[in-house]
């Protein structure tokens, strides 16, 4: 059992290294948001009505993305020269910030 124990370890920390996960922070992001606050707002809400709003999007979703948009798989004039300097650190921090929004609904009367 415990050479079981040692070798998940081992295959654990072997994971974390060959694929290091960036940490997001939603502080960053926030401050980071501010080329996108044009279009989307930083609030998430979209001041451009061809833009589309970010708030309470999923961070996974806004950071394939962000990616797809760096990497040339999807393009948009606007959206590919943003995209193309982002480093992974700025999309997760950008994905963490429009993804902590919170949006509230009130149904009209």
């Amino acid at each position: 059992m415990f050479r079981y124990l040692i070798g998940a370890g081992f295959a654990a920390s072997l994971l974390a290294v060959l694929n290091p996960a960036v940490a997001a922070d939603a502080v960053a992001g926030k401050t980071k948001a501010a080329q996108c606050a044009v279009c989307h707002g930083l609030d998430g809400l979209a001041k451009n009505p061809d833009a589309p709003n970010l708030a309470g999007d999923s961070a996974n979703y806004i950071r394939k993305q962000l990616d797809a948009y760096r990497s040339g798989a999807r393009s948009d004039p606007q959206m590919t020269i943003m995209a193309k300097n982002l480093t992974d650190e700025d999309i997760a921090d950008l994905a963490a910030w429009y993804s902590s929004i919170e949006v509230t609904v009130e149904m009209p009367k």
